[in-house]
């Protein structure tokens, strides 16, 4: 009886229970894909390849609500939207896989590239250096690194990259013009240009990029080289822009009639085209100069060019310099 007593006495009643512990949310663990989720990812990737984007989304997102951990599902999405240009839903997908593997290297580098193709430049450099870390060769990681620092305006931290990407893949001709303009941007001409000529001879007459080389070669006074890529952008595309380079370069070798009539083409081509009034400007000034003032009609060609150039852009403080010197 002693024994019931004491074990009665030890009892707790509902009065001094105290508060009941709190119920315990049962959190699903979730892990790798069933074997039926495997057969439909598979099936979701032969329908991405197929073009039948909106039935991969579908099974993509159907395993997603099964299982939210299936990195594999969001790497579809995300290839998806990218292939859709769809950044905004792309990104988070690729964030997402990210997130649940951190060494996965096709999600960091979609990751990047959706935010590159965003705008959202920093975050994109951090993305694609999280991807080096898995694979520090990688071509296009490095490649698109070395864009998204130009974008940053930070050439001297694109530089390296942008040197790997070439090294690592010298057939690859945006790696070149990627590398042509992150050395201009440095101010390394004589390395600029040889490097947009390898992207030029991969990739074929690209008028940017030859319009990139002529500001090249002419910085470097090599002004013969620069005219005859110029002539040759103009046979590919003939513009106003090209004709303009054109006619600066012909100027630069005191081939003064043919400059002017590169200038001309010029605004015939583009009448909003102030830079082409401008040579047309300065076409006409050289001509006044050199009559030793003479020429008249050589004096107010200029002026009415120059005031056409500062009626289209009136920020420009070099014009409005000439015509207060010569009193235009």
């Amino acid at each position: 009886m002693a024994a019931a007593a004491i074990a009665a006495g030890c009892a707790s009643t509902p009065e001094d229970a105290g508060p009941a512990a709190p119920a315990v949310d049962r959190v699903p663990i979730f892990t790798g894909p069933s074997s039926d989720q495997l057969e439909r990812l598979d099936s979701a990737t032969a329908a991405r390849n197929a073009g039948d984007y909106d039935e991969a989304l579908r099974i993509f997102q159907d395993i997603l609500g099964e299982n939210p951990t299936i990195v594999t599902a969001y790497l579809g999405v995300g290839d998806i939207y990218m292939i859709q240009q769809d950044y905004e839903r792309a990104e988070p997908a690729f964030a997402r896989a990210a997130r649940l593997e951190p060494r996965n290297f096709d999600a960091q580098y979609g990751h990047g590239l959706a935010l590159q193709m965003l705008g959202r430049f920093r975050d994109a450099v951090l993305a694609y250096q999280r991807a080096l870390t898995i694979r520090p060769q990688d071509g296009r990681t490095n490649l698109n690194l070395a864009t998204s620092f130009l974008h940053l305006r930070q050439p001297d931290r694109a530089v390296a990259f942008a040197e790997l990407a070439v090294r690592n893949d010298p057939s690859n001709g945006a790696a070149h013009a990627n590398l042509g303009a992150t050395l201009e941007e440095l101010g390394r001409d004589a390395e600029a240009a040889d490097a947009y000529l390898a992207a030029i001879e991969l990739m074929g007459n690209q008028p940017p990029l030859m319009v990139n080389l002529i500001n090249v070669l002419a910085r470097q006074k090599r002004y013969r080289e620069a005219a005859n890529t110029a002539q040759t952008l103009i046979r590919l595309a003939p513009s106003a822009n090209a004709y303009e380079r054109l006619g600066w370069c012909q100027f630069k070798l005191r081939e003064y009639a043919e400059s002017m009539i590169s200038y001309e083409a010029a605004v015939e081509i583009d009448p909003m085209h102030w830079p082409g009034w401008n040579g047309i400007g300065v076409g006409a000034l050289n001509e006044w100069l050199l009559s030793e003032r003479s020429n008249e009609a050589a004096r107010l060609r200029a002026r009415d060019a120059f005031r056409r150039s500062l009626s289209l852009n009136p920020s420009q403080e070099r014009v409005v310099e000439l015509m207060l010197k010569y009193r235009f």
